[in-house]
């Protein structure tokens, strides 16, 4: 479904984008940080993406990579001042799964692998005071196992621990264990899918209430299904929806997936589909899975990948793609009126492991609080990166306050390498031109920024961490409070 509306707004965004806005900081304050930069395993999926996190009442934490045996997890004030620090030590064959925070404690998930057995193990470091516990064993799996996960819940209260038990390469159940903040076992639970036939991509959930959510891929690639399991009954609730289908003889199936679970226990869906046999982007569809409220499905009209998106892309992008690849879904963003925003991401490596990365355009959609599309837009970028940098200072990062999504990126823009942040209204699909912070980020082929440190602490204050200048080989943690 097209929207002439969506077309005019989207045209407007996309001349607002063309003449960068210098914004002058009311103040940028900035501390020596030190920070070693980790080699991912998968340069597309990181396991940690945010390693600085807001904390309730003032200040953040962060994960820091100190040595190649040895991460940190550190308090700092609202103004830069670290209060305490943690060691965390990862000895060979370990790794960090997942960092995260409830309101008492921080803490740090570790996957541990011999040559028989893996487990999650976790740490608890106290926010008041940096204190820490002893790794409490969250869960066991075999070596010749897939690796096993975690779920936090958005508030931090909950997580649940699983390992897959399969038949031959396919998931027939999910073992859990859910946990509070401190580590106390709530419940023990089984999913079993041996009724499912084949299915992909399952991915755990859990709400703040304990509630846990499994989201997957079913019937060949074209439903998208969500089982709910709580704590006290045994029985499980599904919803299930067809995304692809056969539709004017094209068989079209799910390509790319994503779920976000709210606070109230609602869960959005966004697929990305695409024509099987030719690999062409078919559409976009949103799905609202409402468990909490009236209990059903809503299904938002698909927005179409027509020839003449292909054409807004390139005309935004200044481009001559034949076709639209490489495109990801890459955030979920829900404003306090129920709007939703979906975003998208072109990136790319140009071919083999020692290939530089990229990360383009951003594909930008806009639904109102009864599900239907409303405006569209493209925000074009173009930003590479070395392959030991992978994605960690490429691409951007979002967020939302009232009607209104941020969008920060790292980028040169006219010969200034700076940040840049853009205001998205979520109810009309408005983009303002990019502002530059005036941090001054280094513009050479050493690392100068890392986006896994950038947040906000309020609308108007900015986290994250740079090198300045070719001159200087530090990364500094820098506060950015704009006009």
């Amino acid at each position: 479904m097209r929207f002439t509306f969506s077309l005019s707004v989207g045209a407007l965004a996309l001349g607002l984008l063309t003449t960068p806005t210098a914004v002058v900081a009311q103040k940028v304050k900035s501390v020596p940080f030190s920070y070693l930069p980790e080699q991912a395993e998968d340069r597309y999926n990181q396991r940690v993406t945010r390693k600085m996190l807001p904390v309730t009442g003032g200040g953040f934490v962060i994960l820091a990579h100190k040595s190649a045996t040895q991460y940190a997890v550190e308090r700092y004030d609202a103004d830069l001042k670290q209060q305490w620090t943690a060691a965390i030590p990862v000895a060979e064959g370990e790794s960090v799964e997942a960092f995260g925070h409830g309101s008492e404690q921080a803490f740090v998930v570790i996957h541990q692998k011999d040559n028989a057995n893996q487990s999650l193990s976790a740490v608890l470091v106290d926010l008041r005071n940096g204190q820490k516990t002893p790794p409490k064993k969250l869960i066991d799996a075999s070596a010749r196992d897939r690796r096993p996960g975690v779920a936090i819940s958005p508030d931090g209260s909950k997580l649940v621990a699983f390992r897959y038990l399969t038949r031959e390469v396919q998931i027939r159940a999910i073992s859990a264990t859910v946990y509070d903040q401190k580590l106390t076992k709530l419940k023990d639970r089984t999913y079993d899918f041996h009724d499912l036939g084949d299915f992909f991509s399952p991915t755990v959930h859990v709400g703040n209430d304990g509630t846990q959510y499994v989201a997957l891929i079913s019937d060949q690639m074209k439903k998208l299904t969500v089982r709910r399991y709580l704590n006290d009954k045994p029985e499980t609730k599904i919803m299930s929806v067809a995304v692809g289908g056969t539709f004017g003889g094209k068989a079209v199936t799910v390509f790319d997936a994503k779920f976000g679970l709210q606070p109230d226990n609602t869960l959005y869906a966004a697929a990305i589909c695409t024509e099987r046999e030719s690999g062409q982007y078919y559409s976009l569809k949103v799905v609202k899975f409402d468990f909490a409220g009236e209990g059903d499905m809503k299904f938002a009209p698909e927005f179409r990948f027509t020839p003449e998106y292909l054409a807004e892309v390139n005309k935004a992008g200044q481009t001559s793609a034949k076709r639209l690849e490489d495109v990801y879904l890459a955030e979920l963003l829900l404003t306090p009126e129920k709007q939703l925003v979906v975003i998208a991401e072109k990136k790319y490596e140009e071919g083999g492991d020692e290939s530089p990365v990229h990360a383009r355009e951003l594909h930008v959609f806009g639904y109102n609080e009864f599900q239907s599309p409303t405006w569209h837009t493209i925000i074009a970028k173009d930003q590479v990166a070395p392959p030991t940098e992978s994605f960690t200072g490429i691409g951007f990062r979002a967020t939302v306050f009232g009607s209104d999504v941020q969008i920060l990126t790292q980028e040169k823009i006219k010969g200034k390498s700076d940040l840049y942040v853009r205001q998205v209204n979520a109810q009309t699909g408005v983009v303002s031109a990019p502002k530059g912070l005036s941090l001054s980020v280094a513009n050479d082929q050493n690392l100068a920024y890392v986006k896994d440190f950038t947040g906000w602490l309020d609308a108007k204050t900015i986290i994250g961490v740079s090198r300045p200048s070719k001159k200087s080989a530090a990364l500094m943690l820098n506060k950015i409070v704009v006009k």
